[in-house]
C-alpha cells in the first residue's frame, strides 16, 4: 500500500514552528515531502501578525493551491485563520480545511472528515504533545506560554491569542526530560512575553524557577530564553541567566524605541530610563550576548525621536537587531492614530537596518581570536568543503553561522559539540579552525 505525503510549510515565528511539530506528530502515518505537487496533505501554517507576514501567508497558499495534484487536501492553519476566519473562508473557496490556533492536536481528525473548525481556547503545547522535532537532531524549542497581557499600540495578538496562559512548570520540565532521552540537549525557550512566565499562575518570577528547574535536569547542555519583555523584566531575572550554568547569558529583549514620548504612545509600560537601566545591567555580564528589535515608523515618531532612536542604538552596540517596518493593523489602539507616509516609513526602517549591520560587523569581529563551543550543523549552502558552524551562545537560525574551514583532521558528527578558534572575519563571516570534539 502507497503511504500518503505531506507537505509541511511554517511560516512566521518559532512559536508556529512548535504547533507545526505537533500537527506533524499526529500525522506521523504520512511521508514528509518537500515536494508539494506530490502530496496528497498541503498545511500551511500561517503568520497574521502584520501585513508583509499576512501577504506571504496568502501568496504561500494560493501558489500551493496552483500546483497541487487532484484530489490532494489544502489546510490552512495558525494566526491568519484565526484572525480572519469569517473573511478567508468567503473568500477563499480554494482551501479545503480552515482552522486557527486551538486545533493543532485534532488536525488528524480534521483532515480524516475534510471538515473546518475554530475551537474557542488557543493551543498550548504539552508533555504529551507527541511533536516531531524538526530541523535538527539536537535543538528543540519549548514553549512556556500562549497569549499576552500586554496592551502594545502596535500589536494585534492579544485580539486572537487571548491573555497570558503558562504552562506548569511541571509540565516544562517533563517535556525537557523526555526530548533530553531522544537525544536533544540544546532548548531555547519561547513565548510571546517569556518574563511573565508563571504570573499567571502567582509566580513573582517564574523564570527564575524554570532556570532552577531546567538546570537540574541532568543531560541539558544548553538553552536560552527568548522575548522578554522590558516591564517584566527583573535585575534578579537577569542575574539569574547570568551565574547559570545551563542557560547562556543571552538576552534578547525587543525593546521597540528608545524615545519616551514614542514609548508611552506604543503603551510600552517602561520609558527610557528604565529600559536603559535593564540594557547596561544585561551588557555588564560576563559573556553577554544582546538582541533587541525596533519598529520604524510608529505613529508619533517625530524626525527628532527617530534621531534618538538611530544614535542610541549606534552607541548602545547590540549584537543583534532588526528592524521593523510600521504595519498599521485594525484592533490595535495605533490603528486610528495620524499615520506617517510609507516612504518614509521605508527610509526609516533602511537607515535603522544599516546601523544593523554595522553592530553585527562589531559584535563578529570582537570574536576574532576567540576560543568557544559550536556545533556543527552540516555543510554550508556557501561551498561543500566548508561547514556550517553555530556557537552555543547563539539563537538558531536568527543569529547567524560561523564557518569551518579547518577541521583539524577530527572526525566529523553533525549535531556533536566541538572546541574551536575564531580566526578571521572574511566580509560578514567568520571563519573558525576545530580544536577538539567535546
Amino acid at each position: 500500500m502507497n503511504t500518503k505525503k505531506l507537505h509541511m510549510v511554517s511560516l512566521g515565528c518559532t512559536k508556529n514552528l512548535v504547533d507545526s511539530e505537533v500537527m506533524l506528530g499526529r500525522l506521523r502515518e504520512y511521508e514528509i515531502t518537500d515536494d508539494s505537487t506530490e502530496a496528497d496533505v498541503i498545511i500551511v501554517n500561517t503568520c497574521g501578525f502584520i501585513d508583509a507576514a499576512k501577504q506571504e501567508s496568502i501568496n504561500t497558499v494560493l501558489n500551493l493551491h496552483d500546483e497541487r495534484k487532484k484530489n490532494s487536501i489544502l489546510v490552512m492553519s495558525g494566526c491568519l485563520t484565526e484572525r480572519y476566519k469569517e473573511e478567508l473562508q468567503a473568500d477563499m473557496p480554494e482551501i479545503d480545511i480552515f482552522t486557527g490556533v486551538g486545533d493543532y492536536e485534532k488536525i488528524d481528525q480534521l483532515i480524516a472528515s475534510k471538515q473546518s473548525t475554530f475551537s474557542p481556547e488557543v493551543y498550548l503545547a504539552t508533555e504529551n504533545s507527541g511533536r516531531v522535532i524538526t530541523g535538527s537532531n539536537y535543538h528543540a524549542y519549548i514553549k512556556i506560554a500562549e497569549g499576552c497581557n500586554q496592551s502594545c499600540s502596535f500589536c494585534a495578538i492579544p485580539s486572537f491569542k487571548g491573555k497570558l496562559h503558562s504552562r506548569s512548570l511541571t509540565s516544562v520540565v517533563k517535556e525537557v526530560e523526555n526530548l533530553v532521552a531522544q537525544g536533544f540537549y540544546d532548548f531555547s525557550f519561547i513565548s510571546q512575553d517569556s518574563s511573565s512566565y508563571g504570573r499567571d499562575m502567582k509566580m513573582s518570577d517564574g523564570l527564575i524557577d524554570l532556570i532552577s528547574g531546567v538546570e537540574a535536569i541532568e543531560g541539558v547542555i544548553s538553552a536560552r530564553i527568548l522575548y522578554l519583555y522590558p516591564s517584566t523584566t527583573t535585575f534578579e531575572l537577569i542575574d539569574a541567566i547570568a551565574v547559570s550554568k545551563v542557560f547562556q547569558t543571552y538576552y534578547d529583549m525587543p525593546i521597540q524605541h528608545i524615545e519616551d514620548s514614542v514609548l508611552k504612545i506604543m503603551k510600552r509600560g517602561f520609558g527610557e530610563k528604565k529600559t536603559i537601566e535593564l540594557l547596561e545591567y544585561m551588557k555588564s555580564k560576563e559573556n553577554a550576548f544582546l538582541r533587541t528589535s525596533v519598529i520604524a515608523g510608529h505613529p508619533g515618531e517625530s524626525d527628532e525621536s527617530f534621531k534618538k532612536l538611530c544614535d542610541f542604538m549606534e552607541t548602545f552596540e547590540f549584537d543583534r537587531f532588526n528592524t521593523f517596518h510600521y504595519s498599521n493593523e485594525e484592533t490595535t489602539s495605533a490603528y486610528t492614530l495620524e499615520q506617517i507616509d510609507q516612504e518614509t516609513i521605508d527610509a526609516r526602517a533602511n537607515k535603522l537596518g544599516m546601523i544593523a549591520e554595522e553592530n553585527t560587523l562589531a559584535s563578529l569581529q570582537n570574536m576574532i581570536g576567540k576560543t568557544l563551543t559550536l556545533v556543527i550543523d552540516g555543510e554550508s549552502d556557501e561551498h561543500e568543503y566548508l561547514l556550517s558552524a553555530r556557537p552555543l551562545g547563539w539563537a538558531v537560525d536568527i543569529d547567524g553561522e560561523i564557518f569551518i574551514n579547518d577541521t583539524s583532521d577530527l572526525k566529523i558528527e553533525y549535531g556533536k559539540r566541538y572546541e574551536a578558534n575564531i580566526t578571521e572575519l572574511v566580509g560578514t563571516q567568520l571563519l573558525a579552525t576545530l580544536i577538539k570534539a567535546l
